[in-house]
């Protein structure tokens, strides 16, 4: 099997460690790897800001660049809820409606991916520890992930995984929210890590590295300990 990957912004700038350990698991897992270095955004910034012309351009060129029956895995459930759920609104009815329509169908999150497609549950990783997972808004309410990440790292040879008070409220980032409305951000952030360290976690773990940042500036901020960590980060993990 041949898959596409689409990097997102956040993590091909400040966390491209994250991008590099999903192509060697994907390749572990046998896949080959097809990555377009044409690729920049899905557009989703410029939807939320209320944008809606430019995202529709920045997402004409996603939409081009992907313009193939692969399937397309990213490392972010807020890009791929976004292409599943905000591209309609943009491009149904367009001259890109049969390629849009192709694209949704075709992106997958990668922990969907590997437990719903390649049916894998378990990778081989080895992680010490403690550890809580965050529910991002985007995986839970847009694309529609919970178990899946969970089954993942129950596997994780060495991790303890304990479930946090209120996983499934918002860790406060929300894009260009934590800008606009700082003071309800840093309240949501601190009851988070409040929640994440009351379980004793060393780490907190998420499939969305927007969200990871956000906690993790606040956690350094206030003196916590508790380190945050991509889940295909976790996966590659402790490998022989």
């Amino acid at each position: 099997m041949i898959v596409d990957i689409f990097i997102p912004c956040f993590i091909d700038q400040i966390y491209p460690d994250t991008a590099s350990n999903m192509v060697k698991i994907l390749e572990r897992l046998g896949c080959g790897v097809n990555y377009n270095p044409e690729q920049t955004c899905c557009g989703q910034p410029a939807f939320n800001a209320g944008y809606r012309d430019e995202c529709k351009e920045v997402g004409e060129k996603f939409i081009r660049e992907f313009q193939n029956d692969r399937y397309i895995i990213t490392p972010s459930a807020s890009c791929s809820g976004f292409v599943k759920n905000g591209y309609p609104e943009i491009f149904h009815n367009s001259v890109l409606h049969n390629e849009y329509k192709q694209i949704q169908k075709n992106m997958y999150e990668f922990s969907d991916f590997l437990v719903n497609v390649l049916k894998i549950t378990d990778l081989g990783a080895k992680l010490e520890g403690v550890a809580t997972y965050h529910d991002s808004c985007s995986a839970l309410r847009e694309y529609g992930i919970k178990r899946e990440p969970r089954l993942l790292l129950e596997k994780v040879r060495g991790l303890e995984l304990r479930e946090m008070a209120d996983s499934e409220t918002c860790c406060g980032f929300g894009g260009s929210f934590a800008v606009k409305f700082e003071p309800i951000s840093v309240g949501l952030a601190d009851k988070k890590i409040e929640n994440a360290t009351a379980t004793g976690a060393d780490y907190i773990i998420s499939t969305d590295a927007s969200c990871l940042m956000h906690m993790d500036g606040f956690a350094k901020k206030q003196g916590k300990k508790v380190k945050m960590m991509h889940l295909v980060d976790v996966l590659a993990s402790g490998w022989d």
